[in-house]
């Protein structure tokens, strides 16, 4: 979730405050599977509950066993499955250099392992209905938000008249969820998928995130945009787009890292 300020939005201190109200849960890892040579999937089943609810975009908070003081225990991720009525959810994490939490995740875990947990919270999340576009802008790890909100949406209901994931990766290895959300857009006409990359050259667009949105939104047409991902491509975005001519109220974020 994004970092706290010293300067608390009356939104960030609602946040806060539900998230103290949430019990802590004990969830069971069913499932691990490699997604690339650096991200990993979980799927952690809650059996307590018959069926875990949340709202696409949110995250859970794991209290992993890496330390005496649990503020320095604590990593947030967001979910990347779609509600679907079911008491399981799917975390995609990439291993961070250095990362002691990912370390953990990564060395330690595997399936039939206890997870502590906390959630779903937090306000990263689409509007029950908008006559805007919706423009998902994400680097990396950054896409599992948007993946939940995309699943949903072509499932049930659909929230924007055209939704559009704008997805930043290095190379082709990188590119997650692809095949599902090609498939995806093949077969939901509300959603277009616009995978780039800036290390390798493929069939698809080469480079930055930046020039994709700015063309989807040439003519100005009324949107509303999430950023999530890395510090310095959302920090760029946002100058991008209200350059273009938006305002600041049309763009929400999350930031990864």
């Amino acid at each position: 979730p994004p970092n706290p300020r010293p300067a608390l939005s009356s939104r960030r201190q609602t946040q806060l405050f539900v998230m103290a109200l949430l019990p802590w849960r004990k969830g069971i890892v069913t499932k691990i599977e490699d997604h690339t040579p650096t991200t990993r999937r979980f799927w952690i089943q809650v059996p307590e509950l018959e069926r875990f609810d949340f709202k696409p975009g949110q995250f859970v908070t794991l209290d992993l066993p890496i330390h005496e003081k649990i503020n320095k225990r604590l990593r947030s991720y967001s979910i990347a499955s779609w509600p679907d009525g079911t008491n399981e959810f799917e975390l995609l994490i990439v291993r961070a250099k250095d990362g002691v939490g990912t370390a953990y995740l990564f060395d330690e875990i595997k399936t039939g392992s206890e997870i502590t947990f906390r959630g779903a919270q937090g306000v990263f999340t689409l509007p029950e209905q908008t006559d805007k576009k919706i423009i998902l802008v994400c680097t990396g790890t950054g896409l599992a938000p948007f993946r939940s909100m995309v699943q949903l949406a072509c499932r049930t209901h659909a929230p924007a008249p055209e939704l559009h994931i704008v997805f930043g990766c290095r190379t082709r290895e990188e590119l997650l969820y692809y095949e599902e959300l090609k498939a995806l857009e093949a077969n939901c006409s509300l959603f277009h998928f616009h995978p780039v990359l800036s290390r390798e050259q493929w069939d698809g667009p080469t480079g930055y995130v930046h020039p994709i949105y700015e063309s989807i939104c040439a003519s100005h047409p009324p949107a509303l945009f999430y950023l999530c991902g890395w510090k310095n491509m959302i920090d760029e975005a946002k100058q991008r787009i209200l350059a273009l001519g938006y305002d600041k109220k049309d763009i929400h974020q999350e930031l990864y890292g």
